[in-house]
Order: C-alpha cells, then structure tokens, then sequence
C-alpha cells in the first residue's frame, strides 16, 4: 500500500510538472508563431500558435542592416564575457582573504564594504566619473570596468569559501601550497555552485543592459550594444506607427507586433542556449550563499 501511495503521489507530482512547464513554454512558443507571421493577421485574427501565413517578414525588417547587428553582437558578446571573467576573478582575490580567519584587517574590509551598499553616488556623480576623470566614454571599458567589483558578490563568495573545512586549507598550507594555488586549486573549484550562479546572473545583466550605451556611448557607433540597438529600431518602428495612423505610411512596410517578437527572439536566443549549462549549479548556489552567514 505504501508503494503504491508513493507511485501515486510521483505520478501526480510528474503531472503538475509537465503543466507547469506547458504553462511557461506556451507563451514563448506563442510569441516564435507571431514572429514568423503576417502583421495583417495578427490585427485582423490576433495571436496564433502556428502562424495562418508564415513570413519571414518581420527578420527581415530586424536584418534590414546585418552589418549593425553584427557589430552590436561582437560587442555585446565580448564586454559580456569579459566582464563576467573578470568579475568572478576580482571579487575571488577580495573574498578570499576577508574568508581567511587570520587575516588582520578582515572586520574592517567587511565593514568598508557593507558600507558601500548602503548608499549610492547617484547618476550625475557616476556620469562625471565615468567621463570627466575616467575617460570611460565612447569605449568598451565603460561596459566591463565598473562592474568588476561588487560588495554583494564579494560577501556571496566569501560565505562560499567559509564552508571550505579550515583543516583542508591548513594542510595544504603544510605541504607547501601558496596562497594563490589554495585559491585557485582548492577555493574556486569547491565554490563553483556560487560562482556559476554569479557569472550567469552578471552575464545575463551584462547582456540585457542597454543603459550604459545610452549614456555613455555617443560618438562611435560600432560599439553599442544589442539590446541598445534593438531599442533605437523599435522606436524607429514606433515612429513610422504614428506617421501611418496620419496616413503618411502604408502599415504593410512596417511590422509592428511581429517585428518585436522577432526582436526578441534575437536578443534572448545566447541566454537561451547558456542558460541549461548553468541550470544545475543555480539552485545550489542560491542555497548555499543565503543559507550560511
């Protein structure tokens, strides 16, 4: 009876699974049939499922210009891998020693940085900082240098390296190993759950920032991001919405719903593809830097 009790229960469980997971395909599923559709009919029959008329209209408004997209692509791509390397690096060689009980100004640096979260510089200091005395703007820098260090990660990593036993450091310690190698053979390799996490949350953020170019990328072209990119062609199309609601444009040259569902297609196609590689690390990860403090 118990074994059946338990079939039952895993059957049930597997059921609401498959729902949950129909539930939250069929919206993105919904918007690849809109993307590949005819604007007409979608304002005349709304949204379907398998397109009434399959087009390939509205990718090819988006790739009107390739070479733009391509461009916004290589930069997205590299400032987003970069910055997410260099973030997990810098804040592993400032958690480290604030994890290590013998070291001597350990109290003060997590005190300097809790500090720093409680209050921001504010948007105008940060643009003076960024283009007056660093001289960040119109360059990729200003994508990855900023966002190398964060007090949030520092203290995610730090609680990941408390756990490591202390014993496993102190030995390695006597059979001669260096700080570095500690850090780099034992630390980083135990903690990848928290770092896995942190890197694909920075990348995803990296990747989605369209902000940054807004402020701060005025001169060269070439090097704002995608997302950014994609902005500046859906007010384009926003533009031309209102010039045909006056009768200056014929809305057949300007698709508008399936246009934006191909947009987004494009743009979340990397996340989609990174994201079940990091899957099994997300869960873990969260866990471990809420749970020990």
């Amino acid at each position: 009876m118990n074994k059946k009790k338990i079939k039952i229960s895993q059957i049930v469980i597997n059921i609401i699974l498959i729902l949950m997971c129909i539930t939250t395909l069929y919206p993105l599923l919904l918007c690849l049939g809109v993307s590949f559709s005819n604007e007409k009919d979608i304002l005349d029959y709304g949204y379907k499922l398998i397109p009434k008329n399959f087009e390939l209209t509205a990718y090819k408004y988006v790739f009107a210009n390739p070479k733009s997209i391509i461009d916004a692509y290589k930069v997205t791509a590299i400032y987003s891998i970069l910055g997410t390397f260099g973030m997990i690096f810098c804040n592993s060689l400032m958690a480290y020693p604030l994890s290590r009980r013998t070291y001597r100004f350990r109290n003060s640096l997590n005190f300097y940085f809790y500090f720093t979260c409680l209050f921001g510089g504010g948007l105008v200091p940060t643009y003076l900082l960024y283009t007056r005395y660093l001289h960040l703007d119109d360059t990729i820098w200003v994508y990855i240098i900023p966002g190398l260090v964060s007090a949030w990660n520092i203290f995610l990593i730090r609680t990941s390296f408390q756990s490591v036993p202390e014993e496993m450091v102190e030995s390695a310690v006597l059979d001669g190993a260096s700080e570095w190698r500690i850090l780099l053979q034992f630390m980083i390799p135990l903690s990848k759950p928290v770092l896995a996490t942190l890197a694909l949350q920075t990348f995803l953020g990296k990747w989605n920032d369209w902000y940054t170019a807004m402020l701060f990328i005025n001169d060269k072209t070439e090097l704002i991001s995608l997302q950014y990119l994609l902005q500046r062609i859906m007010l384009n199309m926003k533009l031309l919405e209102q010039n045909n609601t006056m009768g200056f444009v014929d809305m057949t040259i300007v698709p508008g719903e399936t246009a934006r569902m191909a947009m987004m297609f494009v743009v979340t196609g990397p996340a989609l593809i990174i994201f079940p590689f990091f899957q099994k690390y997300f869960v873990k990860g969260m866990v471990v830097g809420s749970v020990k403090g």
